[in-house]
């Protein structure tokens, strides 16, 4: 019987292992470890798990939880094994010793299984071999399928070593230039290399067979490729090359161009794949059989096509926003999925059932995304520092029914516990279906349902609705449009859309009933009835700006009121008292000097200059006619003069109150003999 799957996760506060379906409960043998844990790996075989603590490595047997060895290593920042798990490499940051050498910080050793708590002796715990590597990129050695040999990069070269004997080069590789290279899997051991572009000379991947190193048995020559990815199918016997720069010539990107290259491990084929969508390469991943791959390409929304093992397309999926392909451990399903900056949806396909959608996964904030090796399971989870908030593991089932989910606080790592695909015979994943755990059903009854998309902006004509009367033309049967306010608005709004709206409505308010004032016709708007605008309710800057409007209201009155009596014949503009008396003066020195320019006083520019003068001596001529008068006994000449600013209005609003001309006047009349003839008679002529 296969044993369960399994799965570990590491955290702020420790490391743990959990048995997931149909159980979904810790190891009950592990120890969970607490503290700043910095790293944690599963062997490829999934014999052995470990963590790295500050003073040591563990490693313990993932299917009990019991430690079976401690390394005496500290401060170790990443972990590897080799294929069969015999070695555990690790990687520690680089430093320098006391004569200012580096230290080798790059360390393997062999595991050895000790079940007693007595301690294992230091020869047993010393490593195998230890080298300087100053790059975290690309750290690891690289083993063949049977941990025969292993590899690493230098300047110019690649090292190859035996694994039971790290001190001394078994053979080279020599590449001038080299960059990066890939061991194959399976029983072929080929090696592919990548030269990048340097002085003017293209790119170029090559494939040679080990330890036959003179002469490559395949190679391909490319521009465009400041860096790439080397991935080689299951058995080794196709690679493919994803090559990338650094810069887009064209300007079409900020992450460079992407081409893709297929080349076969015996010589016999090489060829670049042209995609049928422009953009850049998002993913490519090789199918476990071995004689396919998916692509996923060209701007969003995306396209991805399946190819055979000799770049022939077979089938292609519809566009959507997608950036991500999986395959399943068995091959059957495919993940078509697009995280990162996209939404987090999965696409669940059924190869065996010609590409038949099986369940769309909503995972929003993925970042972690694994087939369980039984490929009837597939755990998302949203990791730290990528995203801080909602961390958390979730575990799927393949027909789209959530059946796991445990919220973790800053969750760093997590991972699937690695089993051969040979313990889990091929049946059918749908039958019988699983039972969801009590935390995934808690998880769906508060998860909120997703929002339906907007969708593209379509205008009112547009969306199939039934226009409004109101918005409607009149040859189409809408309301006709009429120009006066008062008899096609109601209570101050248009019926049909336009004009000035009169009144302001709120709506759900109570409405207000229009007060019309007498002889008002309707729709002028909302007036209060009298006494109902009260000043108990105003402001004291309010109260005084109305006071300011009432004033000026009634100077416009009274002044309107002087206007109709002196068209009346009837002289209303006397002055009364001492301010009047100065406005009269004033008003009687203007007439008399637009008495001396009465033909042409707004036609002669030169004009104006001479009213000036002429105001003056009327000024002068004033004051000495009113000191003469004075002396004589008789009132000042400007008290008997009418004035002619029909503007300013009579305080008390009658003619009667006019003051008597004097004997001695300048129209030289007795009192109460000047006739209004002559007065209006003389007004006309200086106007």
């Amino acid at each position: 019987m296969a044993a369960p799957n399994q799965y570990a996760y590491r955290t702020q506060k420790g490391i743990s292992i959990v048995d997931a379906a149909p159980v979904y409960e810790s190891l009950p043998g592990f120890t969970r470890p607490d503290g700043n844990l910095r790293c944690c790996t599963y062997s490829p075989c999934g014999r052995y798990f470990a963590w790295a603590a500050p003073e040591r490595v563990v490693i313990v047997d993932p299917s009990v939880g019991h430690v079976i060895a401690t390394l005496p290593s500290d401060n170790v920042y990443e972990l590897g094994f080799s294929p069969l798990g015999t070695y555990i490499i690790t990687w520690q940051r680089p430093s320098k010793d006391e004569n200012g050498d580096a230290v080798k910080n790059l360390k393997v050793w062999r595991v050895i299984e000790s079940y007693h708590d007595d301690e294992v002796n230091e020869q047993e715990h010393s490593f195998v071999g230890s080298y300087v590597q100053k790059s975290q990129t690309g750290w690891n050695l690289q083993y063949t399928a049977d941990e025969k040999y292993c590899a690493r990069v230098v300047t110019n070269e690649v090292q190859f070593y035996e694994s039971g004997n790290l001190g001394k080069v078994w053979n080279k590789l020599r590449v001038e230039g080299v960059a990066d290279f890939a061991l194959s899997p399976g029983d072929s051991n080929s090696i592919a290399v990548f030269i990048p572009e340097r002085k003017g000379l293209p790119a170029s991947v090559r494939i040679f067979n080990v330890p036959q190193f003179d002469t490559p048995v395949s190679q391909k020559n490319f521009f465009k490729g400041d860096k790439v990815q080397l991935k080689w199918n299951n058995t080794g016997t196709t690679l493919i090359v994803l090559a990338q720069t650094d810069v887009d010539k064209t300007g079409k990107s900020y992450y460079g161009e992407t081409t893709l290259y297929l080349l076969s491990a015996n010589g016999g084929f090489d060829s670049r794949i042209d995609l049928d969508k422009e953009g850049p390469i998002h993913d490519v991943t090789w199918s476990p059989n071995s004689k396919e791959f998916g692509v996923v390409y060209g701007y969003m929304p995306a396209k991805t096509t399946i190819f055979n093992n000799r770049a022939v397309a077979t089938h292609s999926f519809a566009l959507a926003p997608r950036n991500t392909i999986i395959f399943s451990p068995n091959g059957r399903f495919v993940i078509v999925a697009g995280f990162g900056n996209l939404a987090g949806q999965l696409d669940i396909y059924d190869l065996d059932r010609d590409y038949t959608k099986v369940a769309t996964i909503e995972a929003s904030n993925a970042s972690v995304c694994e087939w369980s090796p039984d490929g009837k399971f597939i755990l998302t989870a949203t990791t730290s520092p990528r995203l801080r908030v909602d961390n958390g593991v979730r575990i799927w089932h393949v027909g789209g029914g959530l059946m796991y989910n445990e919220d973790l606080t800053e969750l760093y790592q997590v991972c699937w516990r690695p089993q051969s695909t040979t313990v889990h015979p091929p049946d059918n994943p749908f039958h019988p279906m699983p039972s969801p755990h009590p935390s995934a059903l808690e998880y769906l009854a508060t998860k909120k349902a997703p929002s339906k998309p907007a969708g593209a902006y379509r205008p009112p004509g547009a969306r199939g609705q039934t226009t409004p009367l109101a918005f409607r033309r009149e040859d189409e049967g809408g309301e006709k449009f009429v120009r006066d306010e008062s008899s096609s608005s109601i209570h101050g709004t248009s019926l049909n859309g336009f004009g000035k709206n009169r009144r302001r409505v709120v709506p759900g308010a109570e409405p207000v009933t229009e007060y019309l004032p007498p002889g008002a016709a309707p729709g002028g708007g909302v007036t209060l009835p009298p006494g109902a605008e009260g000043d108990e309710k105003l402001s004291r800057s309010a109260a005084k700006n109305k006071k300011k409007r009432e004033a000026k209201k009634a100077k416009e009155m009274a002044e309107k009121a002087g206007n109709l009596a002196t068209d009346a014949g009837i002289d209303s503009t006397i002055p009364t008292g001492p301010s009047a008396d100065r406005r009269e003066r004033r008003a009687h020195s203007r007439s008399r000097s637009r008495g001396n320019n009465v033909n042409s006083p707004a036609l002669d520019p030169n004009s104006f200059g001479r009213q000036n003068r002429d105001r003056s001596r009327s000024t002068h001529h004033r004051h000495r006619s009113d000191h003469q008068n004075r002396t004589n006994g008789g009132p000042p000449t400007g008290q008997n003069r009418p004035s002619v600013n029909t503007r300013t209005s009579q305080p008390n609003g009658t003619a009667a109150a006019a003051a008597v001309p004097s004997p001695k006047s300048e129209f030289g009349l007795a009192v109460g003999q000047q006739p209004t003839s002559t007065i209006n008679a003389k007004i006309v002529k200086q106007t």
